[in-house]
C-alpha cells in the first residue's frame, strides 16, 4: 500500500498542477483560450486578481498592480499548485515579483518562451502577434529575459474590429470565426513582409485558439500561452514510460 503525506495545512484537495491567474474582466473564453479550463487536458486552478482589467494592465501598465498579483499568486501556493503562470502576456510586468514571493516556478507570460524561439530557429527574428503592440514596452521583453540580440517582429491585433471590440472593449460577446479571420490575416502579413520570420508567438491568451489556422497560412511554428503551460505541466508531473522492447 502506498502512504500518502499531507503536503500543506493550507491546502484541502490535491490533483492540480497549473495554477492561473487571470484578469478582472468579462468576455466570452472559448475552448483553446487560457482562460477556460476545458482548453487543457489536466486539471487547472484559476485565481482572479482583484481589480486587474485589461485597462489598469495593457493601457497603464500600472505598477500599483504587483501587490495584488503577488496576493493572488500566494492564494494558488497555499492551495497546492506546483506552479504558476498568466493569462495575460502583459503579466510580464511582474514576472520578477511574483517568482520571488513564492516557492514555485512562476511563468506569467507568453513571451518568455521567445528566448527559446530564437534559438531553436538559428537565430531567425521572432514574430510576436499581440493583443496591442501599442502596449508592449522594453520593461515587458526585459522583464522575460529578451534582449536586444532577439530580433522582434511585432504586430497588434488592435486594429482588428472584432478582436478589438470582443476583447480589448469587452463588448459581451465573441464572433470566434470572425477573430480567427483576422488572427490568420494579421499573421499573413506579418510574414509577408518580413519573410526571414523563423517562429511565430501569439502573445495574448485569446489567440490560441487560432493557432492551428495561424500556422495552417504561414507554414511557421506558432508558439503560444498552451504550448508554455503544458510544456512546463510535462516537467511537474512527469510519468514512467511503459512499453516494449
Amino acid at each position: 500500500m502506498t502512504v500518502y503525506t499531507v503536503h500543506q495545512k493550507t491546502q484541502s484537495w490535491y490533483g492540480e498542477s497549473i495554477g492561473i491567474l487571470i484578469l478582472d474582466a468579462a468576455y466570452p473564453c472559448v475552448p483553446g483560450n487560457v482562460g477556460n479550463a476545458s482548453t487543457f487536458p489536466f486539471p487547472v486552478r484559476y485565481q482572479e486578481v482583484q481589480n486587474a482589467s485589461i485597462d489598469r494592465l495593457l493601457n497603464q501598465a500600472d505598477p500599483t498592480l504587483a501587490a495584488p498579483f503577488v496576493e493572488a499568486a500566494v492564494r494558488l501556493r497555499d492551495r497546492g499548485v506546483k506552479a504558476i503562470t498568466g493569462a495575460c502576456g502583459f503579466m510580464a510586468l511582474f514576472q520578477k515579483e511574483v517568482a520571488a514571493a513564492v516557492d514555485i516556478p512562476v511563468f506569467l507570460s507568453s513571451l518568455l518562451q521567445a528566448p527559446f524561439m530564437h534559438r531553436i530557429t538559428a537565430g531567425r527574428p521572432v514574430g510576436i502577434i499581440t493583443a496591442n503592440s501599442t502596449c508592449l514596452t522594453p520593461r515587458h521583453f526585459e522583464n522575460v529575459g529578451i534582449d536586444s540580440s532577439i530580433r522582434l517582429v511585432i504586430a497588434g491585433m488592435e486594429t482588428q474590429k472584432e478582436f478589438r471590440e470582443s476583447v480589448l472593449e469587452e463588448k459581451g460577446t465573441l464572433d470566434s470565426s470572425r477573430i480567427e479571420a483576422e488572427a490568420v490575416g494579421v499573421a499573413v502579413d506579418l510574414v509577408r513582409q518580413n519573410p526571414e520570420v523563423g517562429s511565430i508567438l501569439l502573445e495574448c491568451s485569446d489567440l490560441p485558439p487560432y493557432a492551428h489556422a495561424v500556422q495552417a497560412a504561414t507554414g511557421r511554428p506558432v508558439f503560444d500561452f498552451v504550448t508554455m503551460i503544458e510544456y512546463v505541466h510535462q516537467t511537474l508531473v512527469r510519468r514512467p514510460y511503459t512499453g516494449f522492447m
